[in-house]
């Protein structure tokens, strides 16, 4: 890549389970109305950001939080499976005080890069389908920006690795619904230019 392309790296907005759970890949999780209205204000504070593609996760609260982008932009959803949810394994769909239960979730929250989730995936896994999923669809992009609707961890994780830091300081960023992670890629270093970016910060 000749220039950086910019990647707007995009939470799903909130959903019934957001904050209850671990959701995974269960299907069928749609976005509530404030996650709607959240997917809404999305679009808007990026109306003005020359995008020129959208990739998302196929779950569908990452591809209903794209939606009202797409419309604004008149561009399609592309799905990518490298974008979507940590696979949790055995603790997919249960409530966090069900898995709180479990002597290994501690160690999971700690340890991020060398502990699996049971019957799941290391989220070392997660951070390199993530980063090999972005490192895919940036060069056609090149000098041009391009939105990626993921989700929390799965974001965290591409993060982590742009930034230099490990997985188990995990817990030192916060990804909230509808917000947006700006990261320049290019043929050199990546630059993370903004983390985080809500309704109440904007996208600047």
């Amino acid at each position: 890549m000749s220039q950086p392309v910019t990647v707007l790296l995009i939470r799903h907005a909130t959903n019934p389970r957001v904050g209850k759970g671990l959701t995974g890949w269960l299907p069928g999780i749609s976005l509530d109305d404030n996650g709607r209205g959240q997917a809404e204000r999305l679009a808007a504070r990026l109306a003005s950001v020359p995008i020129v593609a959208i990739y998302s996760s196929p779950l569908e609260r990452a591809m209903e939080t794209a939606q009202p982008l797409a419309r604004l932009k008149n561009l399609p959803i592309v799905p990518r499976d490298e974008f979507g949810e940590v696979h949790f394994g055995q603790w997919q769909g249960l409530d966090f005080h069900e898995i709180e239960q479990d002597s290994r979730w501690r160690r999971f929250n700690d340890l991020r890069s060398g502990t699996r989730a049971p019957g799941g995936e290391l989220m070392l896994e997660t951070q390199a389908r993530m980063v090999r999923g972005l490192l895919d669809v940036a060069p056609p992009h090149a000098g041009r920006t391009i939105a990626v609707f993921s989700h929390a961890d799965a974001i965290k994780a591409a993060l982590a690795h742009f930034l230099g830091i490990p997985l188990d300081f995990h817990l030192r960023l916060e990804i909230s619904p509808a917000s947006v992670s700006v990261v320049d890629l290019d043929d050199g270093l990546p630059l993370v230019r903004s983390v985080n970016a809500s309704d109440a910060t904007g996208y600047h």
